[in-house]
């Protein structure tokens, strides 16, 4: 298959967020050895500091998931390798460092060969032996983070493009067919809400499919902008964060509803739009590239299912 033609999609606004800087998780119980810890870092990481391994899981608790952890072997209470061999079921992609200034050869070759320790550094160390050392441990989380999401997109689009194969074999009629689809594209890209809503000779019509991760969902389309600037343009409208848009941010159906996100796409056949597909997020987002081809590409799909459906025999009862 050819790619889809960027001039398919209309991007009403699209968000250029700086990256935020990786979270790290520095544990020590000598103060000075966390100072030092943090200056060194501070400059490339959000760096989280703890005296403790009881006091660095309470950190991991409220702040969630870093990219890498140095902890100190040797603490009260609690060992490095004990507070990280803890730390591995919640977070297995973070990278685990330990510093010792001890020979605990049984502790460390154990916590090294169960995966749960990336590298030991040993005391004291050399600055910029540890910063190489960090620096590879934050790419290799990096790398981990991107096939698992590579992995976890490619299920989702497989579940997706499966869902609406599934609807034009098994829908009855058009009107069944169009509460799956809905449910379907709203969990794949984790929107607050979603609806497909049917369009007949360039007007919006009543029948409609809706999916909603909270309440009922309201429906606004008729008079939105971005909804009409789909049907009539046959592209892709998305405004990815509607506060920071002029056109939108007053515009009352948003403001009421607490839509901060909005991707409308026309489903089309042969020039004719058949229906749109509306996805809203209560929170701004950053739409992909691929994800936005993936639209166009899961909208054409939705064309051929919603045919199939209008022309499905209806059973007859003797």
């Amino acid at each position: 298959m050819e790619p889809v033609p960027l001039d398919t999609i209309s991007r009403h606004l699209i968000s250029q967020e700086r990256p935020k800087k990786a979270k790290m998780l520095v544990v020590d119980d000598e103060p000075d050895n966390l100072d030092l810890l943090y200056r060194t870092f501070r400059r490339d990481f959000q760096v989280l500091k703890a005296e403790s391994g009881i006091q660095a899981l309470k950190v991991l608790s409220e702040e969630g998931e870093v990219a890498v952890i140095i902890s100190d072997q040797r603490m009260p209470e609690m060992k490095g390798t004990e507070f990280l061999s803890r730390t591995v079921p919640k977070f297995p992609d973070t990278m685990r460092i330990i510093l010792t200034g001890f020979t605990d050869v049984e502790d460390l070759v154990e916590a090294i060969n169960s995966g749960q320790v990336y590298k030991y550094i040993t005391k004291p160390w050399d600055p910029n032996e540890l910063k190489a050392v960090v620096q590879r441990a934050a790419e290799t989380y990096d790398l981990l983070k991107q096939r698992t999401e590579e992995l976890r997109r490619s299920q989702a689009q497989t579940a997706l493009l499966s869902s609406i194969v599934s609807v034009a074999q098994e829908a009855s009629n058009l009107e069944r067919s169009l509460e799956p689809i809905a449910i379907a594209f709203g969990k794949n890209f984790y929107a607050d809400g979603c609806i497909l809503q049917l369009v007949e000779k360039g007007t919006l019509i009543s029948h409609q499919g809706t999916y909603s991760s909270t309440t009922v969902l309201e429906n606004w389309l008729e008079i939105d902008p971005l909804a009409n600037g789909a049907i009539a343009s046959q592209k892709m409208q998305v405004a990815v964060n509607v506060p920071a848009d002029a056109d939108l941010s007053e515009v009352p159906h948003y403001v009421n509803s607490g839509t901060q996100a909005h991707l409308i796409v026309p489903v089309t056949l042969r020039g004719e739009v058949l229906a749109v597909l509306s996805l809203q997020w209560k929170q701004p987002c950053t739409l992909r590239e691929d994800e936005l081809l993936l639209l166009h590409l899961s909208a054409q799909q939705v064309a051929l299912a919603l045919t199939c459906s209008r022309y499905a025999p209806t059973a007859v009862t003797v």
